[in-house]
């Protein structure tokens, strides 16, 4: 909870002037719902990612590596969410602590970040897959995606313990209430607190979106201008290229329209902040939208198993014959999820090479 324009009451508690914003019985009625929802397809979702990953596909593809870990990363946040769910629930009374509160708020944004560093890196090795087939495939080894994996939850870590620093429970006044928020500044480390919070907002903003998002957009609009390019070379290309484009567009629009709502407004709340908006209108109404931009945002560790696993029909074959208890041994080995790729990255490669050598014959004539 983002806690703004707040003043120390006499007994040490905090003083809202503008009061409990944002705080609806139709917020503390839906919000939670949204969580459990979130919370039991999530962990479904992503535990049969693991499962069916571990169990039969196994990790000998960068692909999988990289999706094994997203979904062990969205299951790591799913775990906080009855908290905020009962947080929400209550009225933004939090009863778990002040350990829990910095561990629960850090883990959404080690959560944000893992997720986000891991799709821009499967991005990349899409792009390197497809586009160049030979010259990347020394570099997409198993053993550069797990050094890669480590990177990218050191990275995490380092970039959420700020959050974590900046979070713990504050006793509210008026109303009187116990919530989980942002640490209100005093005379001595108010330049240094928002200094701090301006760092963190901002990284929050460019690295755990911008960023990102231009990679992986730039990514897909290359792979996309390959597959075109061999689609018009070989006319007898069919719907498994037309598959491969979905299933990116399919990944791009998922990544926008669950993120790009709360940046949106976490920008805005940014601003009220730093700029000291005292119009306690405009508080409402960010106040007001920012837990359902946030309902949307963790909507996307649901979304991650169907996007990039529940679309492969390997995926669904493994899928059954987990659901089935059906033993590892003796049944002919799946492609991984990234099979069609791979195949379409030889076709476009064999493609391409054949155009150059016809363009090389016709000089000679």
């Amino acid at each position: 909870m983002e806690m703004q324009n707040l003043t120390k009451g006499r007994t040490g508690g905090i003083n809202l002037t503008c009061g409990m914003s944002g705080s609806h019985d139709f917020i503390f009625t839906l919000v939670p719902i949204v969580y459990a929802f979130n919370f039991v397809i999530g962990i479904i979702g992503n535990s049969m990612v693991v499962a069916v990953i571990y169990r039969y596909m196994k990790l000998k593809t960068v692909a999988n590596i990289f999706v094994l870990n997203l979904a062990v990363s969205d299951l790591t946040f799913l775990v906080t969410l009855p908290m905020w769910a009962t947080f929400a629930a209550t009225g933004y009374q939090w009863p778990f602590g002040g350990f829990l509160c910095k561990t629960a708020a850090g883990l959404v944004m080690f959560n944000l970040y893992t997720s986000i560093f891991f799709l821009t890196a499967l991005s990349i090795d899409r792009y390197l897959a497809i586009v160049h087939p030979v010259r990347s495939r020394r570099f997409r080894t198993v053993a550069y995606a797990r050094i890669t994996c480590v990177m990218i939850w050191l990275s995490a870590s380092l970039l959420s313990v700020p959050i974590a620093l900046t979070r713990d429970v504050h006793y509210i006044e008026n109303p009187k209430t116990v919530v989980c928020g942002v640490l209100h500044p005093t005379d001595e480390n108010i330049k240094r607190l928002d200094n701090l919070l301006l760092a963190i907002s901002l990284m929050k903003s460019l690295l755990g979106f911008l960023i990102p998002f231009v990679i992986i957009i730039t990514c897909y609009c290359l792979i996309g201008r390959a597959l075109l390019k061999v689609k018009h070379i070989q006319k007898s290309s069919g719907s498994r290229d037309d598959e491969v484009l979905y299933m990116l567009a399919a990944t791009v629009l998922a990544f926008f329209l669950c993120w790009a709502p709360h940046q949106v407004f976490h920008f805005m709340q940014m601003l009220t902040q730093f700029v000291l908006v005292d119009n306690c209108t405009v508080l409402e109404i960010i106040d007001t939208a920012m837990p359902f931009t946030i309902c949307i945002a963790y909507f996307n560790s649901c979304v991650n198993p169907i996007v990039y696993s529940f679309v492969g029909r390997n995926f669904r074959k493994n899928l059954l014959r987990l659901l089935r208890c059906s033993p590892r041994g003796i049944a002919r080995p799946h492609p991984s999820i990234s099979s069609k790729m791979s195949a379409l990255s030889f076709r476009a490669s064999e493609a391409l090479s054949l155009t150059v050598k016809n363009n090389v014959s016709c000089d000679a004539k």
